[in-house]
Formats: C-alpha cells, sequence, structure tokens
C-alpha cells in the first residue's frame, strides 16, 4: 500500500470567518429534493423500469418530498418516457415540483424541454464539471473554456424557457465542486447567475456537489461559507448541498453544510447512489427529529419503506443502517437490556417530559419498530433485564427482582449452547420448561387446608416415586404449612425464603402466578406456579423449586 501517490486534492479557502462552527444546532428542516430516481436509479445494477419508476415516485409523494429528481429525460428512452407518463397522466401533485438534469449543451437541454411540455412546475438543473482534475484529464479545457460552456449552455436554456408554459426554476452545479478551487468555483458560479439573474419572486439554485468525498467535513463547510459570503445575488439564491459518501462522512458534510450556509438537501433513501452513495436523507431527517426538529418528512411506517425500496431497486438495507436497520434499535448485551427495561419503566412511570431512554436515541415505535421484536432481543449476551422485559411485556410475568439474574443465566446458557439467537416463544418455552409447574420427582394430587386460631393445618396429598404419600403439617400461613409437611414427611431440609404472587389475564380467564424460593446455605432456588387458583399456584411453586433441587433424589 504506497500511501505516498496520494495527496490531498481539495482546497482551503482563505480568510473566512467561520461564525458557523458556534450554532450549537440546526433549527429547521432543509428544503429537501430527492435524487432516487435519477442518481439512485443510475447506481442500480439493473435500473427501475417505467413502472417501478412510477411506484417509487408515489412512495417520495407519500413520504412529503416537495421536490423530486425525476430524471435525465436525454440519457435513455425510459427516462423519457417515465417524466412524460407523469406529466401526460397528472400523477404529480399539485404541490411537488419535479427536478430533471441537463448536461450544459444544446441537444441535451433541447431533450429536456421537450420531455417538460405541460409540466405546470419544473427544476432544470445544469451542470457542468469544473475540478482541475476534469478540467486537465476529461475536457482538457482552460478556465475561461469551462466557463464559457457553463456560460453557453444557461443562456440557451434561459431561451428555451421563455416559450415554456409552466414555472421554471433553474439550477445549476459546478459537477466535483469538491475538488475545484474555491476562487475559480465562484467565477463559475458569478459568471452563470449574470445569465440567470436571480429575483426574490423568481430565485435560483446553486448546487454545491461533492461528487467525490475528498476532505473532512468542516473543510466543505468552509467552501459552502466562501460562496455562500462571495456570491452575488446571495439573498436571491438557494444553495443546495449535494454530499457524495466516498469517505463515510456525507451526513456530516451535509449537515456541517448547512451550518455553513447551506439550504437544501439532496440525496436518497438509505444513501443508494454512485460508489459509496449519496447522503442519505432518512438519517439527515430522523437526525433532526431526534432533537426535536420537524423534518418535514414522514417516516412512520419504515418497515413498508424499506420492504417497498428493496423490491424495487433489488437493494438491501443494512442491518446497522442508522434509524431503519433491522438491528439498530436490538439489544443482545445484558447491561444494555437492564438499563433499557428500566428506562421504559422509568417512562411508563409518567416521570419523564422527553424520551430519554437509555441506549435508545429516538422511541423505535416512531419509525415503526416494536420493542419486542426489535429492541430486545435474547442471545447468549443476554441478561436478567432482557429476559425479564420480555417475559413481562409480551406474556405477562412479573419476574420477581432477586430470581432475574438465576433466569437470565438459565436461558441465554440455552442460546450459547445452541449458537443462536432465541425468538420470544424460545424463551417462554425454556422459561416453562426450567420453572412452571415442575411435577418430578414430587406431584401435588390434592390438598385440603384448616385454620385453628393463628395456624393453618394442611393435609397433602403427593406423587413420589409412583408412590401416593399423604403427609401433614402447620404453620403460619397455608404456604408455610405445606413447608413443614414436606420437611417433615419426606426429610427435605431448606430455607422457605421469598413468595410473590400476581394475576395474569389470558383471554377472558385469569391465572394466579406465584413465585417462591427456598435457600439451602448459601444457595436460592426458584420454582414457579400457575394455577387458575391462588393457594394451587403457591405450592406449585413451592414444588417446583424443590423439585428444582432435589430432581435426581
Amino acid at each position: 500500500m504506497d500511501y505516498k501517490k496520494y495527496r490531498r486534492g481539495y482546497f482551503m479557502p482563505q480568510g473566512n470567518n467561520s461564525s458557523w462552527v458556534d450554532k450549537e444546532y440546526l433549527d429547521k428542516a432543509p428544503i429537501w429534493c430527492s435524487v432516487d430516481l435519477r442518481d439512485g436509479n443510475q447506481a442500480l445494477i439493473t435500473p427501475m423500469n417505467l413502472e417501478q419508476k412510477l411506484e417509487f415516485f408515489k412512495i417520495l409523494c407519500n413520504i412529503g418530498f416537495k421536490e423530486i429528481e425525476v430524471g435525465f429525460p436525454a440519457a435513455s428512452q425510459t427516462e423519457f418516457d417515465f417524466i412524460r407518463t407523469l406529466i401526460e397522466k397528472n400523477l404529480i401533485p399539485d404541490d411537488v415540483t419535479i427536478q430533471v438534469l441537463t448536461q450544459a449543451r444544446p441537444h441535451i437541454i433541447d431533450k429536456t424541454f421537450e420531455a417538460l411540455k405541460g409540466a405546470k412546475s419544473v427544476i432544470c438543473h445544469l451542470y457542468n464539471s469544473t475540478s482541475v482534475a476534469q478540467r486537465e484529464q476529461v475536457f482538457k479545457k482552460s478556465k475561461q473554456e469551462i466557463i464559457d460552456l457553463a456560460v453557453s449552455g444557461a443562456s440557451y436554456a434561459v431561451n428555451l424557457a421563455k416559450n415554456f408554459d409552466g414555472k421554471v426554476t433553474f439550477e445549476y452545479s459546478p459537477e466535483s465542486f469538491s475538488g475545484t478551487e474555491p476562487e475559480y468555483a465562484l467565477e463559475v458560479i458569478n459568471s452563470v447567475l449574470e445569465v440567470f439573474k436571480p429575483t426574490k419572486t423568481n430565485k435560483v439554485i446553486i448546487n454545491l456537489p461533492v461528487t467525490v468525498e475528498l476532505s473532512l467535513p468542516h473543510i466543505y463547510a468552509k467552501q459552502v461559507e466562501y460562496i455562500s459570503k462571495n456570491m452575488n445575488y446571495r439573498e436571491n439564491v438557494i444553495i443546495s448541498l449535494h454530499p457524495h459518501n466516498d469517505r463515510g462522512t456525507a451526513i456530516a458534510d451535509g449537515e456541517l453544510g448547512l451550518l455553513a450556509g447551506g439550504d437544501r438537501i439532496e440525496g436518497t433513501l438509505f444513501g443508494n447512489g454512485e460508489r459509496t452513495g449519496n447522503g442519505d436523507i432518512i438519517t439527515f431527517a430522523m437526525n433532526l427529529y431526534s432533537h426535536g426538529i420537524d423534518p418535514k418528512l414522514n417516516f412512520d411506517n419504515m418497515p413498508e419503506i424499506i420492504k417497498l425500496y428493496e423490491k424495487l431497486t433489488q437493494m438491501k438495507v443494512p442491518p446497522r443502517q442508522p434509524y431503519v436497520g433491522e438491528l439498530v434499535y436490538a439489544a443482545f448485551s445484558g447491561s444494555h437490556q437492564d438499563a433499557i427495561a428500566k428506562g421504559m419503566a422509568y417512562r411508563a412511570s409518567g416521570m419523564a417530559d422527553y424520551w430519554n431512554v437509555p441506549y435508545l436515541a429516538i422511541d423505535p415505535k416512531d419509525v415503526g419498530k416494536e420493542y419486542m421484536a426489535d429492541v430486545i432481543r435474547i442471545n447468549s449476551q443476554s441478561g436478567k433485564g432482557g429476559v425479564s422485559y420480555l417475559l413481562e411485556s409480551v406474556y405477562g410475568y412479573e419476574i420477581p427482582i432477586g430470581m432475574r439474574e438465576e433466569l437470565g443465566y438459565t436461558v441465554k446458557g440455552f442460546s450459547d449452547n445452541l449458537h443462536k439467537e432465541l425468538q420470544n416463544d424460545e424463551v417462554l418455552d425454556i422459561f416453562k420448561n426450567a420453572y412452571i409447574n415442575l411435577d418430578n420427582p414430587i406431584k401435588l394430587n390434592d390438598y385440603s387446608f384448616n385454620k385453628n386460631k393463628d395456624n393453618y393445618n394442611v393435609i397433602l396429598e403427593v406423587q413420589k416415586g409412583g408412590t401416593i404419600r399423604r403427609l401433614s403439617g402447620k404453620g403460619n400461613g397455608m404456604l408455610d404449612s405445606v413447608s413443614n409437611a414436606i420437611k417433615h414427611g419426606l426429610g427435605y431440609h431448606y430455607i422457605l425464603t421469598d413468595y410473590k404472587e400476581h394475576a395474569k389475564e389470558v383471554g377472558s380467564n385469569s391465572l394466579a402466578i406465584s413465585y417462591v424460593s427456598i435457600t439451602i446455605g448459601d444457595k436460592k432456588i426458584w420454582g414457579v406456579g400457575e394455577d387458575e387458583d391462588i393457594a394451587s399456584s403457591s405450592i406449585k411453586a413451592l414444588l417446583s423449586a424443590i423439585n428444582r433441587q432435589f430432581k435426581e433424589v
């Protein structure tokens, strides 16, 4: 790996005040423009056909995009036909403006306006490349020749637009802006603006694309700031940002660029696009949302958006994709699960004014996720908090605090041996088989109580090793009397230490759930009983604990 063949290919603007670095946060959503149907589509192994693009366009409208780049009309017949279909079939909502891309070349601009006939409102996006590498290696043109190309293309488009019935907003991109000298990029932009002559009622979009990421995000932000502070007609210009993700920092480029003077973001759902992709508009928007800022886009049904996206593009959303991936809210770690469970309980108590649950930046339900299916996931790394929270929230068991650690080790031991994540029903089966109504070696057949002053007397019929035994005992409560009967009648030695009970609703019925622990030396053993009768459930819980300890006897 010869690192010496590389150098920094960007240009740092000089003399900026950079007051934006003191801004704490973004206080409003930018103007959003989806480029999924153009930039995203051209990066697919198999680009979408007409029907697929129509379905994707509908998704984008439902999410709330008001500006959508629908294609490059001169690039292919499918692109051209798609735009004509949108217009001729009146599929463009009145509050949505379509955007089209064209090189700053007359015959391509002609084809673009031909595709747009009949549209009510359009953004005509012209571009030509301005970077050192493109000028020297691809076009072999001087700086002035590149400016002349941009100006002539803009002039040609302006003249065509005079005969266009709908509203035309012009956008210009000095493509590969990220590799262009800022002073020269400014010269190109100002030359084009002199052609467009934007006004307060007819603004122009100047797009500053990170065509290839070359620098740390703050450098791009300083480039944006330089253009914003020095361009002509600034009050009548919308500065748009189009970050790509070559260095993995497209989101940071966009966010810092907005702080530095940007007004608009172009990007795609899930960051699809050339090479490592575009800036992910979902992440941009949800970052705002997590700070209490209305992103002006709606992602409350994220599972459905993912399903349609994957169907139409044949792309896969990575499991760790911010906010939306299958595993981004999943907590396998025991300490994480315990903190989340306690945080959710704190929130349920009404003590939290704002969302502040440990390890969860936002409420997963806001994007269509479910707590138990997507948050608390059980494997060999899980702990007492996660297992108990699952059994409580899904199945209605209120696991005593003292029992949770033992239960956690029991469940994750199964996961460790099986080398896999456990599903909810598997966790329930483990819990039932390990703790509930255990009847070997001792099985409850029948019992009867009578109360004498402060004591309870019990007659207990149990079956042990195929033999029916009748036991009797007394105590200061029903469970104490049963415990004494078992100790004296069967010779077991332990201390009855914990007891908890609660009702669990099952359909229209209610079950009594009891939890009992016994202690032998420094070892505590838990058992659980489940029955329609509270006395029966408590006896079964005690026998479950005894059977777990003395199962070899």
